[in-house]
C-alpha cells in the first residue's frame, strides 16, 4: 500500500514538475526586476550594474561548461567568435542598458509588462529574415499576426496613454509621487523611457535570432551561455569607464546592501539556477509552455512593486497589459499550432529548432 501511495506520488510530482518550475521561474524573473530597480535607487550606476551582473553570471555558468560540456565542447572559429561578440554586444550591452535606462524613466511594474512585446517582435524578425513562414491562408499564421499587431497595439496604448492612477497598496510615499505624475517633464521621461524599454525588447528579440545560430555552429550552451556573459561583460566595461570617467573609483564600489545583492542574484539566479530551470521545461514541455505563463511574472513585478517601492499603476499601463497579454496569447497559440502539428511545406525544421534553442542567457534579459 504504501509503495502504491509512493509511486502514485511520484507520478503526480512528475506531472507538476514543469508547472512548479514554470511558477517558480517567474517569481525568479520578477525578483530581477525588483532587484535591479533597487540597485539603481541605491545610487548604483546602470553601467556598471551590467558589467557586474554579466561577469558574476559568467563565472556562475563557468562550472557547469566545464564539467557537462568539457567533451562537446567544439573549437572556437572565427565565425563563431565573432558571433559571441555581437551576442555579448546585442544583450547584455544594448538590451540591458536600454533596458535599465527605461526602467529608472518609469517603473520596475510597466517595464516587465512592455516585455511581454518580446515574442512578437521576435516574430516580426523572424519574418523579416525568412526564419517564418506566414500564409494569411492558414488559421494559424493569421493567429501570428493579429496577435503581433495586437501586442504593438498594447505597447502603444501604454506609450502614450497613462489615465488615472491605480493603487494597489497603500505606502507613504504614494502621494509624493503622484503629485508631479501628470507634469510635462514627468509625461517627457515615461515616453522616453519607454520607448528605451521598445529598443530593449527589439535587442532582446535579435538575441534570440542570433543565439538560434551560432547554436547551430557552437551547440554547447553553458559554454556558449558563459562565453557571451563575458564578452558581454568586457563589452560593457568600456562604456562603463567611458559613462563613468568623471565619477572616479566611487561608481565601481559595492557594499552590503543592493549595489551587490543585485548583481549577486541577477547573475546568479537570473543567469543561472532560472537558465536551468527553463531548459528542463523546454526539454520536456517546449517554449509554448513556458512563455505561457510570461504575464504572471508581469502580474508578480506589479504587485511587489508597488508594495515595495510605491511604483505608480496607472490604468492605461493595466489596459495595454492586458492587451499585451492577449496578443501574446494569440502569437503563443499560433506557435504552439506549428510546434504540434507541421506542415511539410513550411520551414518547420527551421522555426522548431530555433524555438527549442531559444534559451536566452538573461532569462528575464534585465
Amino acid at each position: 500500500m504504501g509503495e502504491i501511495c509512493y509511486s502514485c506520488f511520484g507520478k503526480n510530482f512528475t506531472n507538476a514538475k514543469p508547472y512548479l518550475l514554470t511558477v517558480g521561474l517567474q517569481f525568479g524573473f520578477a525578483g530581477a526586476y525588483i532587484f535591479s530597480v533597487a540597485s539603481l535607487n541605491h545610487g548604483m550606476n546602470r553601467y556598471v550594474f551590467v558589467v557586474y551582473r554579466n561577469a558574476i553570471a559568467a563565472l556562475a555558468l563557468a562550472p557547469f561548461a566545464l564539467i557537462f560540456e568539457r567533451k562537446i565542447r567544439p573549437k572556437i572559429t572565427l565565425p563563431v567568435f565573432l558571433q559571441i561578440t555581437a551576442l555579448g554586444f546585442v544583450e547584455p550591452v544594448i538590451d540591458q542598458g536600454f533596458t535599465f535606462l527605461g526602467m529608472q524613466y518609469t517603473s520596475a511594474s510597466f517595464a516587465s509588462a512592455i516585455m511581454n512585446a518580446v515574442p512578437s517582435v521576435t516574430f516580426v524578425l523572424a519574418v523579416i529574415l525568412r526564419l517564418e513562414r506566414v500564409n494569411v491562408k492558414e488559421v494559424r499564421s493569421l493567429a501570428k499576426v493579429i496577435g503581433t499587431l495586437v501586442t504593438f497595439s498594447g505597447a502603444l496604448l501604454m506609450t502614450l496613454y497613462k489615465g488615472p492612477l491605480i493603487k494597489l497598496f497603500y505606502t507613504p510615499n504614494a502621494t509624493h509621487h503622484q503629485d508631479g505624475s501628470h507634469s510635462p517633464e514627468v509625461v517627457k521621461h515615461w515616453v522616453s523611457g519607454t520607448l528605451f524599454l521598445l529598443l530593449g525588447c527589439v535587442a532582446w528579440s535579435s538575441f534570440f535570432i542570433l543565439q538560434s545560430i551560432t547554436l547551430k555552429r557552437y551547440p554547447a550552451e553553458f559554454s556558449l551561455s558563459s562565453l557571451v556573459c563575458l564578452s558581454g561583460a568586457l563589452q560593457a566595461s568600456v562604456v562603463a569607464l567611458v559613462a563613468t570617467r568623471h565619477s572616479g573609483l566611487g561608481a565601481w564600489a559595492l557594499g552590503w546592501n543592493f549595489r551587490l545583492y543585485g548583481p549577486l542574484y541577477t547573475g546568479i539566479v537570473t543567469s543561472g539556477i532560472t537558465y536551468y530551470a527553463q531548459g528542463l521545461v523546454l526539454q520536456t514541455r517546449g517554449p509554448v509552455f513556458l512563455t505561457a505563463f510570461n504575464p504572471l511574472c508581469m502580474i508578480i513585478t506589479c504587485a511587489l512593486g508597488s508594495f515595495l517601492f510605491a511604483d505608480q499603476l496607472h490604468l492605461g499601463s493595466i489596459i495595454g497589459a492586458i492587451i499585451i497579454a492577449l496578443g501574446l496569447y494569440s502569437v503563443v497559440w499560433g506557435k504552439g499550432k506549428d510546434y504540434s502539428d507541421p506542415m511539410p511545406s513550411s520551414p518547420t525544421s527551421i522555426t522548431k529548432q530555433m524555438e527549442t534553442q531559444q534559451l536566452p542567457i538573461t532569462s528575464s534579459h534585465i
